[in-house]
């Protein structure tokens, strides 16, 4: 599947946003105004006025848009939730260059909020994979203890975890475990029987009854 890196970029943004929910995390990790700066600064947000506290709640509420989108049971659900949200942001396409980068879409209007911002771009992004027919490689991590948000972006769709090197481990390991004690158990009668058989050896024949 060929996906642009600004499209990849703006689905990074996504699952961020989507695993920053306390139902996820245990907490809230988008709570505050400085929260926000470093989710800007560690996705290179661009166009970005002050931030207030009013942007956390707007913020807040497109996480919750974006969440609908990741657990919709079809495609029309999805696309329903997206063309609000889209709606709502008063999407402007228009062509930039922006710090260097080539030539590429902007879909958030000038001044636009942060919300508004991640609304049009992120939810552009998330609509290429609907009319492309991948909407299912938006995923939840399969582990029992883990509910966090991925997109799969492998070959074959095949990615199950949100991290391979720890819940797909994890799942590993206690499979392995439990494969170990069924084998375990089920040896336990014949080890028993064999060795009762070699007590009888040792001993040698009863004696006959008088």
């Amino acid at each position: 599947m060929l996906i642009n890196h600004d499209i990849r970029c703006a689905l990074d943004r996504v699952v961020h946003l989507v695993n920053s929910a306390p139902q996820i995390q245990g907490r809230e990790r988008l709570g505050d105004v400085a929260a926000l700066r470093g989710f800007v600064a560690q996705h290179k947000v661009s166009e970005v006025a002050g931030l207030d506290q009013g942007d956390v709640g707007a913020v807040q509420a497109i996480r919750a848009r974006f969440t609908e989108v990741f657990t919709a049971p079809d495609d029309a659900t999805a696309v329903s939730v997206l063309n609000a949200m889209i709606a709502e942001a008063g999407t402007t396409p228009r062509l930039t260059d922006h710090d260097g980068y080539a030539w590429h879409v902007h879909y958030f209007s000038p001044g636009a909020s942060l919300a508004a911002h991640l609304a049009a771009d992120c939810g552009m992004a998330v609509a290429f994979l609907v009319i492309t027919g991948e909407r299912e490689r938006l995923r939840r991590c399969e582990a029992p203890t883990c509910r966090r948000a991925f997109v799969d972006l492998s070959r074959n769709r095949s990615r199950r975890y949100c991290d391979s090197r720890t819940c797909g481990n994890r799942l590993h390991v206690a499979a392995y475990r439990a494969r170990r004690r069924e084998a375990e158990g089920a040896g336990q009668p014949e080890q028993q029987e064999q060795q009762e058989q070699a007590e009888r050896t040792a001993r040698g024949p009863e004696p006959a009854e008088a």
